[in-house]
């Protein structure tokens, strides 16, 4: 438990037991320099919202707890806020010291935002929490004004984006470049795209414009529930067209997966298909 916190080195030592241990342990995860309301203290540690993540459990953000090392009161990082930020729009980005870009000091995590304080043709220098100025490679951000003038997507360019990930060891509570869960993975595609759905499963399946499954197109989101289709909403995947979705299974006791591209009809959850949403 460090600040900043290194997720890389995190889940890469985990095992499958480890990683179904955090199954119901862990609520979300926050990008670094987002920030979160804290609402309550004990000890070491501190209750917070992340605002950005909708969820009927606070009306504010998703809740949850975190060590207090990992926060930082950085009010002149929060001054900045109203600066052009950079959009992470890879699977990770390094932060380096340097314009040139030859001393790595820290991996950032796709949808993480900072205020940019200045750009060169290669590389962007953005202000960060508590490490003082940095610089992004510039082919690894899009700089915007505003998350209003981030650009609306199509449903190709959310499956796009969503197929980066292929492969990606599956994390419960992850909404980032170093692991997801499956509502993590909507939830931020839509996100970096300017887009803001709710956080969980259930939730996005209570949110959007119902769609057929005669009328699916690209980006609209599947869902799988419990008792065949029936019951509570237990997984979500995003429509990529062609009958395939892409989506982020969660581990089983003997098998680790990884973010798939795979067929509707022959997805391991084909029976328990409970319908789809639009949110474009």
């Amino acid at each position: 438990m460090t600040n900043p916190a290194d997720p890389r080195a995190w889940t890469a030592g985990m095992t499958l037991a480890e990683r179904r241990w955090l199954i119901g342990d862990l609520e979300t995860q926050a990008t670094y320099g987002q920030r979160v309301l804290v609402l309550a203290e004990s000890g070491d540690w501190a209750q917070v919202v992340v605002p950005g993540q909708p969820t009927p459990r606070h009306e504010w953000g998703y809740p949850g707890w975190l060590p207090k090392v990992q926060l930082t009161d950085g009010r002149s990082f929060g001054h900045l806020a109203g600066r052009p930020f950079a959009l992470v729009e890879t699977p990770t980005a390094w932060l380096y010291d340097d314009p040139r870009r030859t001393r790595r000091a820290m991996e950032l995590s796709y949808n993480t935002r900072l205020p940019v304080l200045a750009r060169l043709d290669r590389a962007v220098l953005v202000a960060t929490p508590s490490d003082g100025p940095k610089w992004l490679a510039a082919s690894d951000v899009s700089v915007y004004a505003s998350a209003a003038d981030i650009p609306r997507p199509t449903g190709p360019e959310l499956v796009a984006a969503s197929r980066m990930f292929l492969g990606l060891p599956y994390l419960w509570a992850g909404t980032a470049g170093f692991g997801f869960d499956c509502s993590g993975l909507t939830h931020s595609v839509y996100a970096a795209h300017g887009i803001t759905i709710p956080r969980d499963a259930q939730d996005q399946a209570n949110a959007g414009t119902p769609v057929t499954r005669e009328q699916l197109a690209p980006g609209d989101l599947v869902f799988f529930a419990r008792n065949n289709g029936t019951g509570r909403v237990h997984h979500v995947g995003m429509y990529a067209g062609d009958g395939y979705i892409v989506d982020a299974p969660t581990n089983t006791d003997t098998e680790e997966s990884g973010v798939e591209y795979v067929r509707l009809d022959e997805h391991r959850y084909a029976h328990e298909y409970a319908g789809a949403r639009r949110y474009l």
